[in-house]
């Protein structure tokens, strides 16, 4: 299709530029020699139609290679909503369960039985029969090469994926019978590449609150301080209400990654899942953040990649 339009463009452009600067020409020409034949009286009259004309006639030629330009757009705009129909007309594979509330006796426990998974699109399993438990309070680390399987691990307890064979446990109960958000607020995530939205300071940390609790701007000063960030928190002009541009563009690698942590630990989940969270961090602050980590959030289970 591209190749087709490009083709078309390569003969129409040129063609339909031609065609403007001839009929200009042609216009000015014709009028000029009536002009010249006519009376005094009807030169100006003459001259008045003729500009008249020439932008009319200009009107009509743009209005062509206005056209023209579809042959360009629309085979692209084909494309584009094709894609963005295949993805509005996916229909999830995560369903809702119905439970809301985990065993109490159980709170804050991750348990996997002979947990397996496969990606959609492969012919092997990237897990095979993992099982481990981390009770309340634990920090559980998982240690491995490049595409070993450690992100994959993680994510099956949020229910980015559903695993393929063995079950996933939060409180003692399979996260398929949680509905999403119920699973969710239980767990505060920091993801690989940390992501940031345009706002402030205080926003960022904030957006993590659970439903029916607000995050307040003390839980957004002891998560800042917790995560090492008021060091530079504080030197930037307006403190927690600084501007966050949009990616979080204005600040550093591990600046993103404390404010990430920081809005983890600020709704005060259960559950805490670090994935390489630390990596941008001098192990200065890496030792104090963890250090910090297990005083603020000595309850809290925390797994990390």
């Amino acid at each position: 299709n591209n190749l087709t339009a490009n083709r078309v463009m390569a003969i129409m452009s040129p063609g339909m530029t031609f065609i403007n600067s001839g009929l200009t020409l042609a216009v000015y020409w014709i009028g000029a020699g009536l002009i010249e034949r006519a009376a005094s009286a009807e030169k100006l009259t003459i001259f008045s139609n003729m500009v008249v004309f020439s932008n009319y006639a200009m009107q009509v030629i743009m209005a062509f290679m206005l056209l023209n330009m579809i042959f360009i757009l629309l085979p692209r705009a084909q494309v584009s909503a094709k894609r963005i129909l295949e993805v509005l007309n996916t229909k999830s594979r995560i369903t809702d369960g119905n439970e809301v509330h985990g065993n109490a006796a159980d709170s804050g426990c991750v348990e996997f039985r002979n947990v397996s998974f496969r990606y959609p699109d492969s012919t092997k399993d990237m897990l095979e029969d993992i099982s481990f438990t981390a009770k309340k309070g634990e920090t559980v680390a998982f240690i491995g090469a490049t595409g070993s399987g450690k992100t994959t691990l993680i994510n099956l307890i949020p229910r980015f994926y559903d695993a393929t064979q063995g079950e996933v446990l939060v409180d003692g109960l399979d996260v398929k019978k949680y509905t999403q958000e119920a699973l969710h607020e239980r767990i505060g995530y920091v993801s690989q590449k940390p992501v940031l939205f345009s706002g402030t300071v205080a926003s960022n940390v904030s957006y993590g609150g659970n439903e029916g609790r607000t995050v307040s701007i003390g839980d957004v000063k002891k998560a800042v301080d917790t995560a090492q960030a008021e060091e530079f928190v504080g030197r930037m002009d307006g403190n927690y209400e600084a501007v966050i541009s949009q990616g979080g563009t204005n600040l550093s690698g591990g600046q993103k990654q404390r404010l990430a942590i920081a809005r983890a630990l600020a709704k005060n989940p259960e559950i805490l899942i670090f994935d390489d969270a630390f990596s941008a961090l001098d192990y200065r602050t890496d030792r104090a953040l963890r250090k910090a980590l297990d005083t603020a959030k000595k309850d809290a289970t925390k797994i990390i990649v």
